[in-house]
């Protein structure tokens, strides 16, 4: 069972609020039309009943308001528009990712495709579906968690007569299940086909809540519309002459001069118009939901002093959006499902390669940096700059294609998501980082021979630096794009370490050090109170001058900078919630 109850939103400034106390209920086993208008305030009403929304009243999905459910996606799904998602991945691939995020098994993706005719199409490209097919994959991902309650807005938009009939074939073979489905639509007749139960508003307000065969009858009939400056004058005229020729005509006199008469056609109005002398400036048949002008037989009528309440309803505030149920496997599945990565990590390498190369026929030049194909021209490395271009894309794409929270627009700051996404791309950053110097080696080997590849005596150190400059340069970009809400802010962070933050870092440091840290390893055991391995003293000493460098300082800098930023935008939205 879905009950809304005095569902009103936030007041307009230039008008009275959309939704103005709507209640209604949609009942389990049955489908529910959402009727009205352009304007009428029905995707408002799903977006409060949904709490995307703020304003007030309560909607109970099974006698519990959506924030109290533990797993929404088990329990409601939602369509709202077209399905965000990012236009090279497949279909198979969008759903396996929104299982990670309802925390069900990926089988589930394959199973809601052979539900909605899609199971052909599990390799097709989002960018390529056409308008049926797009909302064939948008019932799929709200039928993911096998929820009880579907509420659809406008899901027959731009469907051909055929994918309509298999459409809400579909959503009565849900509601025969025992489950609720409520859909909104503008066209009356399609809700006289479709639903069981027919839930009118007009103006925000609810208007009849009625049956569908009281809904066919009293608001799907045949009726003449006409404008005169005389209508009552003619109301009278048309009801004598139907009750002396014994016909049922009903007449309703409305506002602005207009008359709606049931029982009869324009030509038999107008011929009455002429034989009295009453002039008419419009005539035309008419069919279709009559508005709240005709009260329905059955339905609810409420006038604004009935519908004064005792009390106001409870507030409706905006929740943050839920991240997902297994943001690990979410995020794997995310990045991997687009070729986006690959291609990045593939130009990297070849990149990479080809300036070591080109930096080994150079006397003069380390080999760390051979290795790293970092010439001094560069302020960074191929490999950093693609491991901050992967982080970047990592936030800057869940905005641009807001998968988890698609009707919010927006990225849920949740912990476990964000760790998610720290733990991904420092794994890629240190594989580009492992990658690149294997390739820059190998090619080396080939096109000068072994003599060239000596290991270096400080390689733990070197490989240290190596390893936090890559995962710095990811880390901060996929910071600065969640702090922003864009990939290219991201890239301009990473971009920032060398180019600002290092010369300033740099000017700090003019002042050369009389301190060394040779002995902080031994200093650690003697803190710790426990004996730390030997084979650490390498590795601490290498973290300790990453840091020590301008680059490492700068990179630390900036990091720490992003991750108070991060934190001060999440906890600002969630004052607002």
């Amino acid at each position: 069972m879905l009950q809304a109850i005095g569902l009103t939103s936030a007041p307009r400034r230039d008008g009275p609020p959309a939704v103005n106390d709507l209640t209604f209920e949609a009942p389990p086993g049955r489908v529910t039309a959402l009727l009205g208008a352009p304007g009428s305030g029905r995707t408002t009403a799903l977006r409060l009943m949904l709490e995307l929304d703020a304003g007030r009243g309560v909607a109970y999905f099974k006698g519990r308001p959506l924030h109290r459910i533990a797993h929404p996606a088990r329990e409601v799904g939602v369509l709202l528009g077209d399905v965000p998602g990012h236009p090279s991945r497949t279909v198979r691939g969008q759903l396996r990712m929104l299982c990670a995020a309802a925390g069900v098994p990926a089988a589930r993706a394959d199973e809601v495709l052979e539900v909605v005719g899609l199971a052909g199409l599990g390799d097709q490209r989002l960018g390529t579906l056409s308008v049926g097919m797009d909302r064939r994959l948008g019932l799929a991902s709200a039928l993911l968690g096998d929820p009880h309650t579907l509420i659809l807005d406008e899901p027959a938009d731009g469907l051909s007569p055929r994918e309509n009939s298999w459409l809400y074939g579909l959503l009565r073979a849900h509601a025969a299940q025992g489950g609720t489905v409520l859909h909104t639509t503008g066209d009356p007749k399609e809700a006289a086909r479709t639903a069981d139960r027919v839930i009118t508003i007009g103006g925000g307000r609810l208007v009849a809540d009625q049956d569908v065969a009281d809904f066919a009858r009293t608001r799907l009939r045949a009726r003449v519309a006409v404008r005169t400056p005389h209508a009552a004058r003619l109301a009278a005229v048309v009801s004598r002459e139907a009750r002396a020729a014994r016909r049922s005509v009903e007449v309703v006199e409305e506002a602005g001069g207009r008359l709606t008469v049931y029982g009869s056609n324009c030509a038999e109005i107008g011929d009455t118009a002429y034989r009295h002398g009453v002039p008419v400036h419009q005539l035309a048949d008419e069919i279709g939901d009559t508005g709240p002008a005709e009260p329905a037989a059955g339905g609810v009528e409420r006038d604004d002093a009935a519908v004064a309440l005792s009390e106001l309803p409870p507030p409706i505030r905006v929740r943050p959006a839920r991240g997902p149920l297994r943001p690990l496997r979410y995020e794997l599945r995310r990045s991997l499902g687009v070729r986006t990565t690959t291609m990045i990590m593939a130009a990297v390498l070849v990149v990479s390669a080809a300036m070591s190369v080109l930096l080994a026929r150079t006397d003069g030049t380390a080999l760390p940096r051979v290795l790293a194909a970092w010439p001094a021209l560069l302020p960074l490395p191929p490999a950093a700059l693609g491991a901050g271009l992967l982080g970047a894309l990592s936030f800057g794409d869940e905005f641009r294609y807001p998968a988890l929270a698609a009707a919010r627009g927006t990225v849920p700051r949740r912990l476990g998501l964000l760790l998610a996404k720290l733990t991904v791309t420092a794994g890629f950053a240190l594989l580009l980082a492992a990658l690149t110097v294997v390739g820059g080696a190998q090619s080396l080997r080939l096109v000068y021979g072994p003599d060239l590849i000596d290991v270096p005596s400080d390689a733990f150190a070197w490989g240290a630096s190596w390893a936090g400059l890559t995962v710095g340069c990811a880390w901060a970009g996929l910071l600065a794009a969640g702090v922003f809400r864009v990939a290219g802010a991201g890239i301009a962070a990473v971009l920032a370490v060398p180019v600002l933050v290092v010369p300033l870092v740099q000017k700090v440091f003019a002042v050369p050090s009389a301190r060394s840290v040779a002995g902080l390893p031994g200093r650690l055991r003697e803190l710790a109170g426990w004996q730390l391995p030997q084979q650490a003293d390498h590795w601490i000493l290498g973290v300790a001058r990453v840091v020590a460098q301008p680059v490492g300082t700068a990179l630390a800098l900036s990091l720490a900078a992003l991750i108070c930023a991060y934190l001060f935008t999440g906890l600002r939205g969630k004052a607002r919630w």
